[in-house]
């Protein structure tokens, strides 16, 4: 397990998404990003599934968005940093982890779904 300060955290999200191909980011205007350690009881018994909860994905994907959208709070996506370091042995390893789960909370913005991406390798 390795710990990194938020900011060095925060820095590795930001630079995974900086990785995204113009066009998909900017296709993400309305979507907050946020680290935060650990989910809470509810979203962990909601969405993790025997599973540790590296991060989460809330709001309606761009594939179900109608005119009605333009009303709607911004997506979010909470990435939890406490998780993945307890899964991760050293900061070379954190930043793969991010990246990864980054990348995964992303594509449900875009409409891919658990069983698409575990195809996909994420």
């Amino acid at each position: 397990m390795t710990a990194m300060d938020r900011s060095r955290f925060e820095q590795l999200v930001a630079e995974a998404i900086d990785t995204l191909p113009e066009d998909f980011r900017n296709r993400m205007d309305n979507v907050a990003v946020i680290v935060e350690d650990y989910p809470s009881p509810r979203e962990e018994r909601r969405f993790a599934r025997g599973r540790v909860l590296l991060g989460l994905y809330q709001g309606h994907p761009l594939t179900r968005r109608d005119s009605r959208y333009g009303l709607a709070f911004p997506d979010k996506i909470t990435i939890y940093q406490a998780n993945i370091e307890s899964i991760c042995r050293t900061d070379a390893e954190v930043r793969d982890q991010v990246r990864r789960t980054v990348l995964h909370e992303i594509a449900h913005h875009f409409g891919i779904d658990d069983h698409r991406l575990r195809d996909l390798g994420y």
